[in-house]
């Protein structure tokens, strides 16, 4: 157990099945705000949108659109959105929708008064690493998605397009103030799209648990979330009107995201970056899953210690094992759960990828997310960064 460590989340989380309608009452931190959305129609289309804006009106809160974020979200929308904010004299940013519009809210609460290019701000990379000096405007995040854990976590990942370099950030004014995470505002979500987000809070989970900066807080956070997904995304990936797998895999991924808050992802999502930094059409979840096998049986077998308790906590009674067979017991469950939710048939060979990169995408992602490899319970060379890439095409 690590005995030294810090512990902040400072969001006041909000959950429950139909706490939206607690933002008409709930004391806001400001008077006008943005409202960042996605490019796509399901905020308008499901009401979400007009729910939220009709709360903030009832505060006598004015409200601004920014609806142009990606799936994989880009620093040309950043610098947009907080132009939109400045000209209209925005005070706090509302990001309403899946991770790609709550990080973006992230980030655009910091360029708002903040000078130069987001890119300044990024230390990975080509990013230049300056400090965050001036405010960065409060934020409210409500998820209708089950996965990413933005709202309880200040990190937010952006992607600059001409550099293909996909890099996480976040200081502690990007925590939101305030989380509202209804899961009746999830029961939209496509099967496919269920699968993949809640297999990314399962990847935050489990890498949280096996950073080498884990602690007994985030420890706690990470087997109950692995064993809530284990149990409960094949019934939401079912039944999408199902309350119960809902409300859990809503809690879940609040709670990974307080996993990363307390410990970290580590070098599973620096490749999983590359991945869709090189194809944006890669969904990051996806990605996860197309890369998971190949990187924890590589892990599993270079540090072994930890494995056992997450194959636990996704109901594996590593009792009845032999000693030396219970790391791999978490891969045997990890390629069932894949097989559950009807994501075995990804294949990273269907997308604008190929083997041939795999040195491409390690240099990528040892470069631009270098950080996270620091954070490795194993700390790998390229070569085995490599190997596990080739590994995950020839899955």
């Amino acid at each position: 157990m690590n005995t030294s460590f810090n512990y902040f989340i400072p969001t006041n989380i909000i959950f429950g099945a139909g706490r939206i309608k607690e933002l008409a009452t709930v004391a806001l931190p400001g008077t006008k705000a943005l409202i960042v959305i996605s490019s796509g129609t399901s905020m308008t289309r499901f009401g979400y949108l007009d729910t939220v804006v009709k709360a903030l009106k009832a505060q006598k809160v004015e409200t601004v659109i920014f609806s142009k974020i990606l799936a994989n979200p880009i620093v040309d929308h950043v610098m947009e959105g907080a132009q939109m904010a400045r000209e209209n004299g925005c005070d706090f940013i509302v990001g309403l929708g899946g991770g790609s519009s709550i990080d973006s809210a992230k980030s655009i609460a910091v360029m708002v008064h903040n000078p130069g290019t987001y890119w300044d701000y990024i230390g990975g990379g080509t990013g230049k690493g300056k400090p965050v000096t001036e405010k960065v405007l409060p934020l409210i995040a409500i998820p209708t998605t089950a996965g990413t854990g933005t709202e309880a976590d200040p990190w937010t990942v952006i992607t600059n397009l001409e550099t293909k370099e996909k890099i996480g950030f976040g200081v502690a004014g990007t925590f939101p103030v305030i989380a509202i995470v209804d899961p009746e505002m999830m029961l939209s979500v496509p099967a496919h799209l269920t699968a993949y987000q809640g297999m990314d809070a399962f990847f935050h989970a489990a890498e949280g648990y096996l950073a080498n900066v884990h602690q007994p807080a985030s420890d706690l956070f990470a087997l109950d979330s692995v064993k809530l997904i284990t149990k409960h995304l094949p019934t939401a990936v079912k039944d999408g009107s199902n309350m119960e797998a809902r409300t859990a895999l809503a809690w879940a991924s609040t709670q990974s995201g307080m996993v990363e808050s307390t410990s970290s992802c580590i070098s599973q999502h620096s490749m999983e970056h590359a991945l869709s930094a090189f194809d944006p059409s890669v969904t990051h979840g996806a990605g996860l899953i197309m890369l998971s096998v190949s990187y924890f049986s590589f892990m599993a077998k270079k540090v072994p210690e930890r494995f056992p308790a997450l194959a636990e906590a996704m109901g594996v009674d590593v009792s009845k094992l032999p000693e030396s067979e219970r790391p791999m017991a978490f891969i045997s469950a990890l390629k069932q759960l894949i097989k559950d939710i009807n994501c075995d048939g990804l294949d990273l060979n269907d997308y604008k990828l190929d083997k041939s990169q795999a040195g491409a995408l390690a240099d990528n992602a040892m470069t631009a997310m270098g950080f996270l490899f620091t954070l490795d319970p194993y700390q790998m060379n390229k070569d085995e960064v490599v190997g596990i890439f080739e590994s995950a095409f020839d899955a």
